[in-house]
């Protein structure tokens, strides 16, 4: 299984913890759609990983649940502050248009290839 793919398998486990431990009594997947107003059997395609979740869904679950959006992530990806900025970074930029998105991830790769050039020139 890919590093991605595996991701997404723990979040879609998360997803349905929390689904099923909602105020001790738990939801059904369709309910929990009809709450956070998506298609019955997307529920479903999350907690499997048929779908990879998008961050905006994700929001969702977070506004429902009343958690932060990082309680989504396995613990080896949410743990440390830089995967936590990581996970408000990708919430920041969720309703941004795709071309400030690939402007971000310029800026970004400029940045690791900025850090990856300081590292050589003091060697």
């Amino acid at each position: 299984m890919k590093k991605d793919e595996k991701i997404y398998t723990k979040i879609g486990a998360i997803i349905r913890e929390f689904r099923e431990s909602y105020k001790g009594k738990g939801l059904s997947q369709d309910e929990l759609a009809s709450k956070i107003d998506v298609q019955s059997n997307t529920v479903s395609r999350w907690e499997t990983a048929t779908y990879k979740i998008k961050i905006a869904d994700l929001e969702k679950l977070a506004g429902f649940f009343t958690v932060p959006i990082s309680k989504f992530f396995p613990e080896e990806y949410a743990s440390s502050e830089t995967n936590q900025l990581r996970a408000t970074l990708l919430s920041a930029t969720a309703d941004l248009h795709e071309d400030d998105i690939k402007a971000l991830a310029e800026f970004a790769e400029f940045r690791r290839m900025r850090k990856v050039l300081e590292k050589e020139s003091k060697k």
